[in-house]
């Protein structure tokens, strides 16, 4: 299965209001669809940004951004949340789950809240937590969880509308280094069957060597 589609970003540039330096200026990145990308970087440098702008949370001055010949819509509200909707699926160093839903209910409340749930929605949910070996934690509330099941968890919700992009921003930055690995590697193993185009931002260089491709941000970056 191959559910991302290619990235272009072109000549993007971004400055926060009252900062001396740009964030971007005239950035340029190209991803291929279903590619998966590590995108590393000092602290501060605009990697959080990137995703953000990518997924239409944040916003940019000059340039575009491009999901198969599908603009960002900036500055729409409701264009924006639907351009979410259809390609975006995000993920963070804390999964931020719902403590009184349990994995399965969790796993569920993207397609709850827009109304797009169904059977065919709860089977993809439940597969996803076989994908990733958890399918015994489905009805576990998640205080009963370690770390690393809640990272797995946090993946697999970000899969659950088949996004065209996966954004993972320091996936498994709160975990220990030998957790880290195998979260990473049920990462890897998801990204080969459902081929999202991805864009992992880490500080853990380890683990960026192992991704297709490893794009650096430097102050104010120009291209990629």
């Amino acid at each position: 299965m191959m559910i991302g589609q290619p990235l272009s970003i072109t000549d993007l540039h971004k400055t926060y209001p009252g900062a001396e330096h740009p964030v971007f200026c005239g950035y340029s990145l190209e991803v291929e669809a279903g590619g998966l990308c590590s995108v590393v970087g000092v602290s501060g440098v605009g990697k959080t940004t990137l995703l953000n702008c990518i997924a239409g949370l944040d916003t940019w001055e000059v340039g575009s951004i491009q999901v198969n010949g599908e603009a960002v819509p900036k500055g729409n509200l409701e264009a924006l949340a639907l351009f979410r909707r259809k390609h975006v699926g995000l993920a963070f160093q804390q999964p931020h789950l719902l403590p009184e839903f349990t994995v399965l209910e969790n796993l569920l409340m993207p397609l709850h809240i827009d109304g797009s749930l169904s059977t065919e929605g709860e089977i993809w949910a439940k597969d996803l937590l076989a994908h990733v070996g958890i399918t015994e934690l489905a009805h576990r509330l998640p205080n009963t969880l370690s770390g690393g099941q809640a990272a797995r968890v946090g993946l697999v919700r970000a899969l659950i509308r088949k996004p065209s992009l996966w954004l993972l921003d320091e996936p498994t930055g709160n975990l220990d280094p030998e957790t880290a690995m195998e979260v990473f590697d049920v990462l890897l193993k998801l990204h080969a069957e459902f081929r999202p185009t991805t864009l992992m931002v880490t500080h853990n260089l380890s683990l960026a060597d192992r991704c297709e491709r490893t794009v650096r941000l430097g102050p104010a970056s120009v291209h990629a």
